[in-house]
This record gives structure tokens, C-alpha cells and sequence, in this order.
């Protein structure tokens, strides 16, 4: 060898040296499986105009809210009040849930006290869960609980839930295969 070739032999491996192993490491080459053409994306982000953030001004800081530290009760939900369900008629109709445990609205109006102490054995075989739709104060809530001993009665608004199944009216029975009264 000659004094240039070892020259530059031992400055190839003094550079080796140097390059970190990650970038010696090839990475491996991308596989596109499937190319069904189309069009580039970069129109649409170049018209939402973005501007680089300035890296001077510091992030907003999330603000976490504090637990609760005293005991919280289901008093505390009340009043419920649900603005698209009153208390009437309704028609009996099939649906198709498969696996939805059985659940039931009432209010704590006449009707559904009555409509909850004629049902209360056929809801309490069917273990369906009794959401209070509109009741008022902790006394009526626990009038309602006095009706129908052993069933779940859950103070809840039921608006958005109203709305998905069509329903203006309770009391109502919901099961996984229709809706009933």
C-alpha cells in the first residue's frame, strides 16, 4: 500500500468512526402496496393558510379542575329535567337492538307512578334499569324508589336519548327488540 492509499484508508475509517451507528443503519425501503393514484393533498393545507407557530410565545396552559373533595350525591344532579319528554301515549313499536339490557323512562308525575306500580314485577324479572327522566327534588325521587323497592331508578336527563329513539312520551319501556308502553 502506499502512503496516500493508507492516508486516505485511515482517514475513510476515522470518519466511519465519527458517524453515529443510527445513520450508518439503513432504514428499511418503503413498500407501497397499493397505488391508486390521486391527487396531492397540499393545495388544501396551502388554502387553510397556516402560519408557523412563534416559538417565543409559550403554550396556553390547560387548566385541570379540582375534584370534588366532599362526598357527592345524586341530590346534587337535581333538578332533571328532560325538555323533549312528557308524560302520555305511546304506540308500541319493534326495534332491533340486540343486546341491550332493558331500561325504562318515568317521571315523577301521576302517570308514571302509576305506570311503574302496575310494572314493577315484569321491569324487576327483565332487570331493567329505570332512568327518572324529569323529577324535581330528592323526596319525589325517593317516592318513586318506595313504588317499585328493588328496581334501579337513576335521575337523568334523557333528551339526546329521546331524540335517537323517536320517543316524545313516558313512561316507555325500551328492551332490545321493541319499545312499549
Amino acid at each position: 500500500m502506499t502512503s496516500s492509499i493508507r492516508a486516505t484508508h485511515g482517514l475513510l475509517v476515522v470518519m466511519l468512526a465519527t458517524v453515529p451507528m443510527s445513520a450508518v443503519r439503513a432504514t428499511p425501503p418503503l413498500i407501497v402496496v397499493e397505488d391508486r393514484g390521486g391527487a396531492s393533498a397540499l393545495p388544501y393545507y396551502e388554502a387553510l393558510d397556516l402560519q408557523p407557530r412563534a416559538t417565543s410565545q409559550p403554550l396556553p396552559s390547560i387548566v385541570i379542575p379540582e375534584a370534588p373533595t366532599a362526598a357527592v350525591d345524586e341530590t346534587a344532579m337535581l333538578p332533571v329535567r328532560s325538555a323533549r319528554l312528557t308524560p302520555g301515549t305511546v304506540a308500541r313499536r319493534v326495534i332491533e337492538a340486540p343486546g341491550l339490557q332493558p331500561f325504562f323512562l318515568v317521571g315523577d308525575d301521576a302517570t308514571s307512578q302509576a305506570w311503574l306500580r302496575q310494572h314493577a314485577d315484569t321491569l324487576r324479572q327483565r332487570n331493567a334499569w329505570g332512568l327518572v327522566v324529569n323529577v324535581e327534588t330528592a323526596q319525589a325521587l325517593a317516592q318513586l324508589r318506595a313504588i317499585a323497592p328493588g328496581l334501579n331508578l337513576s335521575p337523568m336527563s334523557a333528551d339526546d336519548l329521546a331524540e335517537r329513539l323517536g320517543l316524545r312520551h313516558y313512561p316507555v319501556l325500551v328492551t332490545a327488540t321493541g319499545i312499549e308502553q
